[in-house]
């Protein structure tokens, strides 16, 4: 068959439909370009590209919540574990104002609450004036509680009702002026409390901020008075109606116990003035008693007689003790004499030291002397006595008793007070139930207890178990 050329009829239709499949297939390009260079619709990426805050994921156990909540309510609860602490900083508890400052960083006020030892309910009130005589025992119980719960069971055992404490402004406020450790003071206290013992402190030595010599070996009075005042005032507020008499000082009429220095009766009546006014302030209730005065004869730089120097307290306080004490303090160490002997008769007797003071009714001549200003209706107090048994040392040697003796003056002292000394004579405490930690060579109070030093058995001596079978 042979081709031959085109009509122009059917030429021109062909022409029309070549033009419109060319037409849509322009339009389907233009589409799927369009398709192709438009942006994609805006749509949330998938979960994994953005994670989740990473302490989710550390944080094990309680929820963050009731860690913190933890941490405040008990620091030490909180692990240590680095990385229990979440890390975002929104979450992070603020612990440094959760820490409690430390005492040298922040003094401890007077009115400091009690520590951790619980204390009794606050015994019931006592009078200024004391039955007469009233017992008591000086015993050692700052260092080892252990012992001393035992030497408080063996002292309320023998039927005494006092207890002598030596608290030594340096061991509670030695860290600097209004930072206190109270923490062996309030244990003390507290067990007295329980055991229903009156409690005497005996309170001295300053701490070496205050002008003391630190260690106490010259019991130096304070530098500032109010020093003293304030200490006082923080300790009769803190164990109000709890500590029933308060001995300002010791022996002042001795250098040894006044820095070293020449003994002045104004300047101790200063200091106890400040003393008696900053506890009484704290405590109306509270019993100040002048300190302990040694008894002797010997007059210079070293030592003033008792007699002389409770004159010059007199003198000093322009004849009136109100505002300065409510009970005269007294030591009446018997050296060698029974407890009956005469001040006279010791005088007379090279036996017996041939002085006045040389008895233990030398405490009837403080008497005199407070019956002579005034204060006949004011009680005394003696806060030492006794008589060793010291075969060693040569200044105790020459007035030593057996220890069977020392028992029969014990017993014969009290029933002398008893008999004799009513209504004026308060309490009565005896030196000592021994310090465990004494020993006979380095020791001269060993000499003088009515126990022999140790734990954990109390060994009595005779003189404790005749005081616990004595009247009271």
């Amino acid at each position: 068959m042979r081709i031959g050329p085109e009509s122009p009829a059917r030429s021109g239709r062909m022409v029309m439909w070549v033009a419109a499949l060319m037409v849509l297939v322009g339009i389907a390009g233009s589409v799927w370009l369009l398709s192709c260079s438009k942006d994609p619709a805006p749509t949330l990426p998938p979960p994994t590209r953005t994670p989740l805050p990473t302490y989710t994921a550390v944080v094990q156990g309680p929820t963050p919540t009731i860690a913190l909540a933890a941490a405040v309510a008990t620091p030490t609860a909180v692990p240590p574990t680095a990385t229990l602490v979440p890390a975002t900083p929104t979450v992070v508890p603020a612990t440094a104002t959760a820490v409690p400052p430390t005492p040298t960083a922040t003094p401890v006020p007077p009115t400091a609450t009690l520590g951790p030892t619980p204390m009794p309910p606050v015994p019931q009130a006592k009078p200024l004036q004391m039955q007469s005589p009233e017992y008591g025992m000086h015993a050692s119980l700052w260092w080892r509680p252990e012992v001393a719960s035992r030497d408080m069971g063996m002292i309320k055992e023998a039927g005494f009702g006092w207890i002598k404490q030596h608290i030594g402004w340096n061991l509670v406020e030695g860290a600097g002026k209004g930072v206190y450790d109270w923490s062996r003071v309030d244990w003390i206290v507290a067990e007295c409390n329980k055991l229903g013992l009156d409690l005497l402190v005996r309170v001295d030595c300053p701490p070496a901020w205050a002008g003391g010599d630190g260690e106490c070996m010259l019991n130096t009075p304070p530098a500032r008075n109010s020093d003293l005042g304030d200490f006082l005032s923080a300790m009769a507020t803190r164990y109000k109606g709890r500590i029933r008499a308060y001995e300002v000082w010791n022996e002042p009429n001795l250098a040894r116990e006044w820095g070293g220095r020449a003994p002045n009766a104004a300047q101790y009546v200063a200091m106890l003035r400040e003393a008696y006014r900053r506890i009484k302030q704290a405590d109306p209730n509270a019993m100040v008693i002048s300190a302990g005065l040694t008894p002797t004869g010997t007059y210079s730089p070293e030592a003033i007689p008792d007699d002389i120097y409770l004159e010059q307290m007199y003198q000093a306080m322009a004849g009136s003790s109100n505002g300065y004490f409510d009970v005269l303090g007294a030591h009446a160490a018997g050296y060698k004499a029974p407890p009956e002997l005469d001040p006279v008769q010791a005088a007379a007797d090279p036996t017996y030291g041939g002085g006045r003071w040389f008895c233990f009714r030398r405490v009837e001549d403080l008497r005199a002397v407070m019956v002579k200003y005034g204060d006949g209706n004011k009680q005394v107090a003696i806060t030492e006595f006794g008589w060793t048994s010291d075969p060693i040392r040569p200044a105790y040697a020459w007035h030593r008793v057996e220890e069977e003796t020392k028992a029969d003056y014990f017993v014969r002292a009290y029933q002398w007070a008893k008999q004799n000394w009513q209504p004026w004579i308060g309490v009565m405490s005896l030196i000592y139930i021994a310090d465990p930690d004494w020993n006979a060579q380095d020791h001269e109070q060993y000499w003088w207890a009515i126990s022999e030093p140790g734990y954990p058995d109390f060994r009595p001596r005779p003189a404790y178990f005749k005081l616990k079978a004595m009247a009271k």
